[in-house]
This record gives structure tokens, sequence and C-alpha cells, in this order.
């Protein structure tokens, strides 16, 4: 651990004890009361309302060559290595990528919580036909992002919009405008993504063009991941898989749009062989695990 982990560990300690109730400053409720509650809140309609995240200190660490990205934890939220700042360092931000097995490059690529910037960095600086979007809450993110990780200021292909995820993808100006749509979308408590619900996977899904694809950062060994492959199935109509999981529980799952795909494993594999030679990253083994994931490993994937 370097002096800076330990100063985030300090800030994550210091942000919990001022989200805490403190001890004894309210009375127990009655056992009666407690019932009435608990009877109440059965009754009460589910509301699928968005996780309003809370906004923890923006911190970094440095090891091994590589700087990281914390929101007052441990917890990484982002990684860039310092001789490489265009290379995406962390495996299941590769796995992000992954839609480029099946897509040529879209005109317009967006991604849902900016972190340290890898993914909008990559595409920005290697996928010369794409529009790249940002779209990240926290303000101090997006300075972090700059000052930091490198990432370029906007221009003619570049924007970061410091706005809420939820309203973005509700926004009926983007609904059929997006050929790629990259979701990362994590708070300081790192319980599972903040917004999760089948409304705004079914906005996620009205914002890809006719045949696009999102992918999306989940923890494999954690609760959420079930709840949240539910839900992207029931607004995706099943057209859903999930990668292996990586380094840190991370899973990265797929959802397609459009018609039916049905595509021969040499086509994967000859596209793989591209991407690996053009841009470096690891697609043969995204394809191993579509195949470990889906059980589709001879003739065609088909989704």
């Amino acid at each position: 651990m370097t002096k800076l982990i330990k100063r985030a560990s300090a800030e994550a300690r210091a942000f919990r004890n001022k989200q805490a109730e403190p001890a004894g400053s309210k009375q127990k409720m009655t056992r009666t009361k407690k019932r009435a509650l608990n009877e109440d809140l059965d009754d009460a309609p589910l509301i699928e309302a968005p996780r309003k995240p809370r906004f923890a200190p923006v911190t970094f660490s440095e090891e091994g060559g590589v700087r990281y990205l914390h929101f007052g934890t441990e917890w990484v939220q982002g990684a860039m290595r310092l001789r490489k700042p265009q290379h995406i360092e962390l495996e299941y931000a590769q796995q992000m990528m992954a839609w480029l097995l099946f897509l040529e490059t879209p005109k317009r690529i967006v991604q849902l919580g900016l972190g340290a910037a890898a993914l909008t960095k990559f595409a920005h600086r290697f996928l010369k036909g794409a529009k790249v979007e940002a779209v990240e809450l926290n303000p101090a993110v997006v300075v972090a992002a700059r000052t930091m990780f490198e990432l370029p200021a906007n221009d003619a292909r570049l924007t970061v919009h410091e706005a809420d995820a939820w309203d973005f993808v509700n926004n009926r100006t983007n609904h059929g405008t997006i050929g790629a749509l990259q979701i990362d979308v994590y708070d300081a408590t790192a319980r599972g993504p903040v917004l999760d619900s089948v409304a705004f996977y079914r906005a996620v899904r009205a914002c890809l063009s006719h045949a696009g694809i999102a992918t999306v950062n989940l923890f494999g060994d954690h609760p959420s991941f079930v709840r949240n492959m539910k839900r992207l199935n029931e607004a995706f109509d099943g057209r859903v898989f999930a990668l292996p999981e990586v380094h840190d529980g991370n899973r990265v799952a797929i959802a397609f749009s459009g018609p039916t795909l049905n595509v021969p494993f040499a086509t994967l594999q000859q596209r793989a062989k591209l991407i690996e030679t053009q841009l470096g990253l690891p697609a043969r083994k995204w394809i191993k695990g579509l195949q470990e994931s889906t059980g589709q490993n001879t003739g065609s994937f088909s989704i």
C-alpha cells in the first residue's frame, strides 16, 4: 500500500463516520411501532427510482507505475499506466470495448461514468470515425480526469457532459443515436451500479441505434449481479450475456439491440485478430469468454 492509499483510507473513514448516525441519537422504537412500520413498508408500492450517488473525496494512489483513482476508499475507480496513458490498463475496462467484435466504429460512442477516462481517451485517440462523449455527475471527477489522467479538452470529436446519467438516457434527443453505450456508474460505496432499474435499462436501450450495443460493468460476486442481469434481460428481451469474472470480481454484461445477430465464429476470430493488431486489445480472449458464458462453441454465435 502506498501512502496515498492510506490517505484514501483515512478519508474514507471520515466520510463513513460523517454519514453514520450518532449512537443514541434516536430513541429505540417499541416492538409495536417497528411491526407497524414494517407492515406499512410491505404494503407500500414499489417505485423504481434511480439511486443518487453521494460525492466522496476524489483521491489517488500510485503503485508499480500505475496511477489509480479512488472515491475516498481503497476501491479502484479507474487506472492509468503512466508510461502508456492512452492504454486501457484494467482488464474489465478492456472488456467494455468488446462491442468491437460485432460493430464497425459507430458515429457516436458514449460512456456513462467517466472514472479515470480510460475508455473515453481510448475511443477518442483510436476510433477516429466516432464522436466520443462521456457523462459524469461529479465535477471533481471531471477535473481529476483532466489534470491527473490526461483527458484532453473538449473538441469537435470529444464532449464531456457534467450531467446525471439518468437524465441523459431519458432525454429523447439521445434516443436512437448511440452505437456503443458503455456504462460504469458506481459511487464510493461500490455496492453495485447506482442506476440499475428496469426503467433505466429500457432508457439505455432506447438510446441505442438500430444495431447498437451496451456494455455494463457489474460485480460478479455480489447480490447486485443477479439483480442487474435480470433487469437487463427484461429490458433487452433476453439478448444479454456476461463475460467471465476478472480481477476483483468485475463482470461485464453485453446487451444487444436491433435484429437477431448470427455471426460465424470464424468471422469473429478474424475480427478479433484485427482488433488485437490495430488496437492492442485482447479480443480473442473475449471470444473464449463469450463461448464459456453462453455455451455456444461451434458454428455461429447467435443472440
